[in-house]
């Protein structure tokens, strides 16, 4: 009897080697989350949003999509994370700054705070810098500081918490560019981060292009399921769509996406 059956070799390195262009990045910065995680869950991934962390600029955030540039932090220690770290040229002790300094246009900083908002991972200075290189957002399961002035900054971060404490009170940089877990999350570098004022997804690299295409048509034909659910029909025959329904979409679609009556701004 077998019980245990292994293949001879294993290769999945070309999942992790595709370089998502910027072409892909645009796209996938106008598809909504929800289209994002539905067409991701049909695929066996069943969690790939960043829970519980939030957009610091609330409403003002601006929807993106750039390339997982990531940091690993563990905790830090009392004889290696001084102040004296802090130098005015680099040093292995502090990674982050060196980190920030490799940041590519389209890419998203991606810290692995181990959950941990006791000190912040990185403060109003270092974000203008991350705008300044080009970048996309930075996302930590951790805390920033400076919360207000970050708000004011047109590069959108997201966090669990505000909090003034200095980051080498609590965390050491202990890596670039490896894989990291963040808010529950596997996130390898050269993912997409897709985030809006709503939330962030992950998407693995060697998927991008695909849900670009089918996440921008899902978007487009729930847009007008929405608008015929707000006139008053009701969901069966509509949606989940039907393929009378699918057909009615493509007929609005030919006739030159006609308004339809709505509910939900009705005067009083």
């Amino acid at each position: 009897m077998t019980i245990h059956q292994y293949a001879d070799h294993y290769d999945n390195s070309a999942n992790r080697q595709v370089e998502v262009s910027d072409e892909t990045l645009a796209k996938l910065a106008r598809c909504s989350s929800g289209s994002l995680t539905t067409q991701l869950f049909k695929r066996g991934y069943r969690q790939p949003a960043f829970v519980g962390l939030r957009a610091i600029s609330g409403p003002k955030t601006k929807a993106f999509a750039g390339r997982a540039f990531t940091m690993r932090f563990i905790p830090a220690r009392e004889d290696i994370d001084t102040y004296g770290t802090m130098t005015t040229k680099p040093n292995g002790d502090n990674l982050q700054w060196q980190g920030v300094e490799q940041i590519k246009p389209g890419d998203v900083l991606v810290i692995d705070s181990r959950n941990d908002p006791a000190a912040a991972s990185a403060g109003n200075i270092l974000v203008t810098r991350l705008l300044a290189r080009g970048a996309r957002a930075i996302v930590t399961d951790g805390a920033l500081r400076d919360g207000s002035e970050i708000a004011a900054l047109p590069l959108p971060a997201y966090a669990r918490e505000i909090t003034a404490t200095t980051r080498i009170s609590y965390h050491h940089v202990a890596d670039l560019q490896v894989p990291i877990g963040c808010a529950g999350l596997a996130v390898y570098p050269g993912d997409v981060i897709v985030g809006d004022v709503d939330g962030l997804t992950l998407v693995p690299a060697h998927l991008a292009a695909e849900l670009a295409e089918v996440c921008l048509e899902q978007d487009d034909i729930e847009g007008y399921l929405a608008m015929r659910i707000a006139s008053g029909e009701p969901l069966w025959g509509v949606y989940p769509p039907s393929p009378e329904s699918v057909a009615a979409y493509h007929d609005w679609v030919v006739s030159g996406r006609p308004s339809i009556a709505s509910i939900v701004h009705q005067k009083d």
